[in-house]
């Protein structure tokens, strides 16, 4: 065991990344929302602007994903289902209306396509008089762990990893506060894994994005402050508290000994929490309000610094706008009731913590060594490594819970039967044919001749090798849709097939 944890702030930064940690600001309090249309994502966001959320978090529907325009035969009955749809700048225009992009922070939960999401937003931002260089947020664009747990891919690995590093360089000079990627360990953990897993197959993804931006010629200090993490905060309250505070030591020694990291911010593991939303179960939902609590207050403990609270309905629906409110209630209990945000690190020394903490970061790294020997994290993924250890550990999680050795309650032990039930939010079915008209509308306004003209130069900048990110800026800025320009990258990169 390490004879010590060190002090807050300082290398390798298993007590938090600053010294006050919360006591000179709190976590951002990001709640993750999109439904339907643009124009009722809005409203939903001034919503939480005012029952004061701290920064916005952006879900998109499956169409805009997968790089499918809403009249696309593929995207039928999905539009605006799990997310908003947005398929040109018109409907960022509309999401983002009456917003202040330059004061308010924006995560948006978009891989494929990213680029173009990341495109229209900052149009958005430029038609409202803001500075590019002022601009906060971050695009998870973590495409590796579509392939790995989630499977909102278009492009085969490669391609997409270029993509990924075009961001990297182009979002450096243009966008230099924005964080260019959210390297997103909470996939998979949703797809079943364990916190060891979590965290390994994480920072195997990592190290290939890192090795993919430095083979680009980019310098790792470059752009290594601008990487971020999301995770899961799970049900075991120790073992996520260890696993955060592991992860830190980890990044920490990885960034400075394997990439040669001098930059302090390049060594310092910032991230975001969401709560586990596969834990939440429709028995009993009013009890996933403790579960969510219990996380997210894990998550604080264990030094996040932003954090998405679920909604007790989402094993039922999308959320209502009271259990919304709800959520985001349990974030500023946590911060203003419970003292935990009055010192730095309150669990800090604590035997077993400190003892579970050494324990994580040991079996992370004989994974990562694992994987180093295989030939990294893509060829892990391509061979499928990654992937049945998952689902291995999801079907030994499952088999513990229909043996009655791992309690859910409500599921598998305290049952309760003619439980109440919580309302449920429902989408319009007119809204489908809604979103069509208004993408129908965009195309007969615009120049279809410019945006041939745009499309063909970035159709040429793929083949040619050049950064994608100028030519997708130009074509988005013409209201060319997702489609279109995920259409063209398609002809040249392909799609990807599982094997």
């Amino acid at each position: 065991m390490n004879p010590s944890p060190g002090n807050p702030g300082a290398f390798p930064y298993t007590r938090g990344i600053y010294r006050e940690m919360y006591r000179s600001r709190l976590w951002t309090m990001r709640q993750y929302a999109g439904f339907g249309s643009a124009e009722e994502s809005n409203r939903r966001y001034q919503y939480l602007l005012s029952q004061g959320t701290t920064g916005l978090s952006v879900a998109f529907d499956l169409p805009t994903q997968m790089g499918l325009d809403s009249d696309h035969p593929m995207a039928a009955g999905e539009v605006g289902r799990v997310g908003v749809a947005i398929s040109s700048l018109a409907d960022m225009e509309l999401l983002f209306r009456g917003i202040p992009l330059e004061t308010v922070s924006t995560s948006m939960t978009i891989n494929s396509t990213a680029a173009i999401l990341l495109a229209w937003y900052a149009l958005v931002a430029r038609r409202q008089g803001a500075d590019w260089k002022k601009l906060s947020g971050t695009i998870q664009n973590d495409i590796l762990k579509e392939y790995i747990a989630r499977g909102t891919y278009i492009y085969p690995p490669r391609p997409a990893m270029r993509i990924i590093t075009d961001i990297f360089a182009w979002a450096g000079s243009e966008l230099p506060e924005w964080n260019t990627i959210s390297i997103s360990g909470y996939h998979i953990r949703e797809a079943g894994s364990t916190a060891v897993q979590e965290l390994a197959f994480t920072f195997a993804n990592a190290i290939a994005y890192i090795e993919a931006a430095m083979a680009a010629g980019l310098a790792v200090d470059a752009f290594a402050p601008r990487l971020s993490f999301f995770f899961n905060s799970h049900s075991d309250f120790p073992e996520e508290i260890a696993k955060f505070r592991a992860a830190r030591r980890i990044y920490a020694h990885l960034m400075r000994d394997r990439f040669g990291a001098r930059d302090a911010r390049s060594t310092m593991l910032r991230f975001h929490v969401q709560t586990a939303g596969s834990t939440l179960t429709a028995q009993q939902p009013d009890v996933n309000i403790v579960r969510t609590a219990l996380q997210g207050l894990a998550a604080v403990l264990g030094g996040c610094q932003s954090l998405h609270t679920n909604s007790r309905d989402e094993a039922l629906g999308l959320p209502t706008e009271e259990s919304a409110r709800i959520a985001l209630r349990t974030q500023q209990i946590i911060a203003y009731e419970s003292g935990v945000a009055n010192t730095a690190d309150p669990v800090g020394g604590s035997e077993y913590l400190e003892s579970l903490t050494d324990s994580i970061e040991k079996e992370v790294l004989k994974y990562l060594a694992r994987i180093d020997a295989a030939g990294g994290a893509l060829k892990a993924i391509e061979t499928g490594f990654i992937q049945n250890e998952i689902q291995n550990a999801a079907y030994e999680f499952q088999k513990e819970v229909e043996s009655g050795r791992r309690v859910v309650v409500g599921v598998n032990r305290f049952q309760q039967t003619g439980e109440g039930s919580v309302p449920v939010f429902r989408i319009d079915p007119a809204l489908e044919q809604s979103q069509i008209g208004k993408l129908r509308q965009v195309r007969a306004s615009r120049s279809q001749s410019s945006v041939d003209e745009k499309l063909a130069a970035l159709e040429r900048t793929a083949r040619e090798g050049g950064n994608l990110m100028p030519p997708i800026v130009v074509a988005a800025g013409a209201y060319a849709t997702v489609g279109e320009i995920s259409g063209r990258l398609r002809t040249v990169f392909g799609e990807y097939r599982e094997p």
